[in-house]
């Protein structure tokens, strides 16, 4: 199977809308925290702080994957530069490898993260 190239301003685009979807989710993850302390100083039942921790955990790890995912567009961002400055003559007709693996990450992303939020939504509603 022979290996799919894109123009570098289309790599750039997705990178761009990445980008600022990965923003997003983390601005959208210190509300869910937010709600969830919330949460936590209305219910002190074992089984509450158990899922407290639990959702506690997760945001956590959510902030260290949007961490490197968005270390993983800068790098390929750089080298896209570096190539750019390397090669400024027609640049724009240049093609690059596809990432499609990071496309792949990203949608495995947005699964898991809306899996998450569906998850404390009903967390939410059983005990606020």
């Amino acid at each position: 199977m022979t290996e799919k190239h894109l123009y570098m301003k289309d790599l750039h685009f997705e990178h761009q809308l990445w980008s600022s979807e990965l923003a997003f989710c983390k601005d959208e993850l210190k509300i869910l925290d937010e709600r969830l302390r919330e949460v936590a100083l209305k219910n002190t039942t074992m089984e509450a702080k158990a899922l407290v921790e639990h959702f506690q955990n997760q945001f956590i790890r959510q902030n260290e994957v949007i961490d490197e995912y968005r270390h993983k567009i800068n790098e390929h961002e750089n080298f896209l530069i570096s190539e750019a400055e390397k090669h400024p003559v027609a640049i724009e007709h240049r093609f690059f490898p596809d990432h499609a693996e990071m496309r792949e990450e990203m949608h495995i992303f947005r699964k898991l993260y809306a899996d998450l939020k569906h998850e404390f939504v009903n967390f939410l509603a059983r005990y606020m």
